[in-house]
């Protein structure tokens, strides 16, 4: 079913999100580069061909994995596509669940990020069957802004963010869960949640990892964290004391236990089977 196209890139397989030529919505004028830092991380910005990149975890064929869509951090100026894309996917294979790293559009594209995490969704419950995944458990993980972009997927679905281009949009791109470590942007910084929130959508079991040492950030979890409560919204928010932000499987505090934790929330919400 699959219809967009594909390559293969050392021993992972490499998939465009969008058919070639009808990427909607803005995409960036310069070309794609990387933004040089000295921790030795790789940060690649001015995003105008999104990409899906699967990590594929062992295989069992009578317990179909659950695939998850990881979105990287970055403050939507670029991705952080190895601390927060490939080490991640690799973490959650080994706990038996498929991974796919979405390079969404930079910089300062939401709009455009969160039409390429619908897409995302859409192309792995079309393949997941094919892969030796489950197409009913299709979870997103976001970090960071990465984090926003997984939350806007899980209320964002009803009303498609893109014109339907061909039969993958006919699928639904709802996640089955989402996993937000230390999210950005979640709060209207007065307050409340975030205008691009909805709480009255059917929003899927969340998970919210934070640090209270995330000075900048940690406020927007608590105030959805509040919010869900209210709601009546199945979720769980892991809230440990040192972390800081931005560690992804590197920190030296109390939020370095977070992946264990994800990974006995998703065995405890059925997820892991």
């Amino acid at each position: 079913m699959m219809m967009a196209s594909l390559s293969l890139c050392a021993d992972e397989l490499v998939l465009d999100v969008w058919p070639k030529g009808q990427v909607p919505g803005e995409v960036a004028n310069e070309p794609e580069s990387e933004v040089k830092r000295d921790d030795g991380f790789q940060r690649i910005t001015n995003v105008s061909r999104p990409t899906l990149t699967l990590f594929q975890t062992k295989l069992d064929p009578e317990n179909p994995a659950p695939v998850l869509i990881v979105c990287p951090g970055g403050g939507y100026r670029y991705t952080v596509v190895d601390k927060e894309g490939s080490q991640i996917a690799k973490r959650f294979n080994q706990a038996g669940i498929m991974a796919l790293v979405l390079k969404y559009r930079t910089p300062n594209n939401r709009d455009g990020a969160l039409q390429d995490v619908q897409r995302a969704i859409r192309i792995a419950r079309a393949n997941a069957s094919q892969w030796g995944g489950d197409p009913e458990r299709i979870g997103v993980i976001g970090f960071s802004a990465g984090g926003h972009v997984a939350a806007r997927s899980s209320h964002q679905f009803a009303q498609p963010a893109y014109a339907s281009l061909d039969q993958i949009d006919d699928i639904s791109c709802r996640p089955d869960f989402v996993i937000l470590v230390y999210p950005a942007y979640l709060n209207d910084k007065q307050g409340g949640v975030s205008t691009d929130l909805d709480l009255e959508a059917d929003i899927p079991p969340t998970l919210i990892i934070h640090s209270e040492d995330d000075k900048t950030h940690v406020v927007g979890s608590k105030i959805y964290s509040r919010a869900l409560i209210k709601a009546g919204k199945h979720h769980t928010f892991k809230l440990y004391a040192t972390g800081g932000h931005g560690y992804g499987l590197h920190s030296e505090g109390e939020a370095r236990a977070w992946p264990d934790a994800a990974v006995e929330w998703l065995r405890d919400s059925n997820l892991i089977r």
